[in-house]
């Protein structure tokens, strides 16, 4: 009877499981205005940075669970979320978003409706992006736009390397150009506050990125701040906190795991396990058979001659890990009338680390503003952030010396004041603790002023110049402490302080004339300049 419950358990459950299971879909993806493939769809899984793009015929494949949704969009027409509900087909029609087509978009030093966009251009939604708790925006479009690849080294800043067109360039940088209300540059998006920012556009291609010349080599992602919103004074605040830790952890041997090891180890080099020299004492002998068998495993109580380190079991990588924790606040002021409008912000973000003694803070402060003189035929205004960034770093290789320091090493020594370290015949390898330690005051300070004035002035009607002054300066500071230590046979008495300043200016001057005009259903752009910077 029990076998038969069991067996009937058994096959209920069934159903459940395969349910549970990922599936392939195919999907084919349409306009329905005339039917043609809408080539370079976004097709992402609902909640997860997971997706593709439609190729030439509208075709796509992914892997995704039986009750996920897809999240389908493109720029012209309207998102949509399909439930999957375990089909593995998909045939779907995309419809024209009439308002949508309306909206305008920088690209280059104009703006254009999206309907006007023949170039590979991709909107990203600044939802999307405030969404993910993430200090550096760039991060936050992972898996957002089509060939953008992100990755980052896990520092507090968030710094990242972005790749907009793969690795191969016609510059020594591989990074693309950010424009930012119309100033270049080439890094440091992890100082921008995501708060302040209003749309991005990535130029992915080389026709829409062209007007930039060779600098845009690597792609281009414009960066619009926000402006103040007519209507009534509005005064925002928002805040969060999140806790950050190591999803997953690399399993390294204990002690007696690394003993198991190293007696194999020398049994199958022909060696005898017990001439090591590092305090491993092994009970073995052969079985019935002939073949090596380990009874036992001692260490030695002290790991060096002096004693002063009684062995462990230490797990280096949980020693130097912790749970990390991020703080973000922010205040904005929003105005605007006929006349002028205004927009100021200031906020603080903080990154405790998910390695001890690292951290990241910044204190941004933004004010954007315009006026309009002479009916609205000109236009004056500035653009402006100051940042002050400071952060803790760990030392360069101080994850890789947690994967490879001995298991039966301490910490510290027995007093707990001295650090723990390798003997006799030991690897090398420092205490990555003591590293961390030890570098826990040797944070750098960098405070950085990026913005530009300019002024735009209607000739006649439509003919626009527009003329835009930008700056970036940084000034940086750095005090590194270098401390003498013992640990193990590995000591220094050396002890110094060296300090870094720096400061430095970029500017960059463009003149512009535009004329727009539209007769009946037809449109068009003519663009003339003149651009000078130093960097």
């Amino acid at each position: 009877m029990l076998e038969k419950l069991s067996t009937l358990l058994i096959f209920l459950a069934l159903p459940f499981l395969s349910w549970g299971q990922e599936i392939t879909i195919r999907g084919n993806i349409v306009s329905a205005t005339d039917s043609e493939p809408v080539i370079g769809a976004n097709v992402l899984i609902k909640g997860k940075n997971v997706g593709t793009v439609t190729d030439i015929d509208g075709n796509f494949s992914l892997e995704a669970g039986r009750t996920d949704v897809l999240v389908i969009s493109y720029i012209g027409f309207e998102t949509l979320e399909i439930p999957i509900d375990g089909q593995t087909v998909l045939n779907i029609t995309m419809t024209e978003d009439m308002q949508l087509l309306d909206e305008v978009v920088a690209v280059g030093y104009i703006t254009q409706r999206k309907a006007d966009l023949t170039g590979a251009v991709s909107v990203v939604s600044v939802e999307d992006i405030l969404s993910v708790a993430e200090n550096n925006p760039m991060k936050a479009l992972q898996g957002r736009v089509p060939g953008m690849t992100i990755s980052a080294d896990g520092n507090p800043s968030g710094a990242a390397t972005v790749r907009v067109r793969g690795i191969s360039s016609l510059n020594s940088d591989q990074n693309p150009l950010y424009i930012i209300d119309g100033v270049p540059t080439q890094g440091g998006m992890h100082e921008l506050n995501s708060n302040d920012i209003e749309s991005i556009q990535v130029l992915r291609d080389a026709s829409s990125a062209s007007i930039y010349g060779s600098r845009a080599a690597n792609g281009v992602i414009i960066i619009t701040t926000k402006k103040g919103q007519a209507g009534r004074i509005q005064l925002t605040f928002d805040a969060f906190l999140t806790s950050t830790y190591f999803n997953n952890r690399m399993e390294v041997l204990n002690a007696r795991e690394y003993g198991q090891a190293l007696w194999q180890a020398s049994v199958n080099g022909g060696g005898n396990p017990n001439s090591n020299n590092i305090g491993y004492s092994f009970d073995w002998g052969y079985d019935t058979n002939g073949h090596p068998q380990l009874n036992n495993i001692y260490l030695a109580k002290y790991v060096d001659n002096d004693r002063t380190m009684l062995a462990s079991d230490t797990d280096w990588f949980n020693e130097i890990s912790k749970t990390g924790l991020i703080q973000s606040y922010n205040m904005s002021l929003s105005s605007a009338t006929e006349k002028s409008s205004s927009f100021l912000s200031l906020g603080y973000f903080y990154n405790d680390g998910t390695l001890k003694h690292t951290d990241f803070n910044r204190i941004s402060a933004r004010i954007n503003t315009d006026y309009k003189l002479f009916d609205g035929r000109l236009v004056i205004g500035e653009n402006f952030t100051l940042n002050r960034t400071s952060e803790v770093q760990a030392p360069g290789d101080v994850l890789d010396l947690s994967l490879k320091a001995l298991p039966m090493i301490p910490v510290h020594t027995i007093d707990g004041e001295g650090w723990g370290g390798p003997s006799r015949g030991m690897n090398d390898r420092h205490n990555p603790m003591r590293l961390l330690y030890d570098n826990r005051n040797n944070a750098y300070a960098y405070w950085r002023l990026f913005g530009n004035t300019y002024a735009d002035l209607e000739i006649i009607r439509d003919l626009h110049f527009r003329s835009s002054y930008g700056i970036d300066y940084g000034n940086f500071y750095k005090r590194h402490m270098v401390h003498s230590y013992r640990s193990g046979f590995m000591n220094s008495d050396n002890t110094a302080v060296n300090m870094e300043q720096g400061h430095w200016m970029r500017w960059t001057w463009s003149n512009t004339a535009t004329y727009q005009k539209t007769i009946d259903r037809h449109r068009f752009d003519v663009l003339a300049g003149v651009e000078m910077n130093r960097q």
